[in-house]
């Protein structure tokens, strides 16, 4: 079974259960709904402990999460480091031009003229749009917005994504 990163704990918060998470996942509202189930994987432990969200609010550049039957500090300071994944049958179906950052990362890029640009090694989320950090085979990465004007194509099966080079986007 895959396995898709949601987010990572990084520390507890307060005294009553709650952990803070750096999250990666677009959905967050989703993924972190009260009473969705989340896998946490520690290194060193052959299974995954599914979790149970109890709540979820948004507090400076984290997520906070508590979890059903997990009350108090001591109960979660072992989760530190964790990371909370969800299975590929957990996965929702996305409309026209959305994506899940599994299915863009690693795909080629190439302008309209057919030259390769690179790899999409990272994606960035600024709040307006994202944007992908694309890595040339030799050179320094390029900023490539998500947006209409720019991306032209995204061939998910083909990891191939093809944009228009607009003037200054690849300096």
């Amino acid at each position: 079974m895959e396995w898709y990163n949601v987010g990572k704990i990084v520390n507890t918060h307060g005294i009553r259960g709650e952990v803070r998470v750096i999250s990666s996942t677009d959905f967050p509202e989703e993924r972190y709904a009260v009473g969705n189930k989340l896998s946490l994987f520690q290194e060193g432990k052959k299974t995954p402990l599914v979790l149970t969200v109890a709540t979820h609010r948004q507090h400076k550049n984290f997520d906070l999460l508590t979890f059903e039957g997990y009350l108090t500090i001591e109960m979660v300071e072992a989760f530190r480091g964790g990371i909370l994944k969800v299975s590929e049958n957990q996965l929702t179906d996305l409309e026209g031009n959305e994506f899940y950052f599994h299915e863009i990362m690693g795909c080629t890029v190439f302008g309209i003229d057919g030259q390769k640009i690179g790899v999409v090694t990272d994606i960035l989320q600024t709040g307006a749009n994202d944007v992908w950090t694309v890595t040339p085979e030799k050179g320094k990465a390029h900023y490539i917005p998500y947006i209409e004007d720019v991306v032209k194509e995204v061939d998910i099966d083909g990891k191939k994504i093809v944009i228009d080079v607009l003037d200054g986007l690849l300096s």
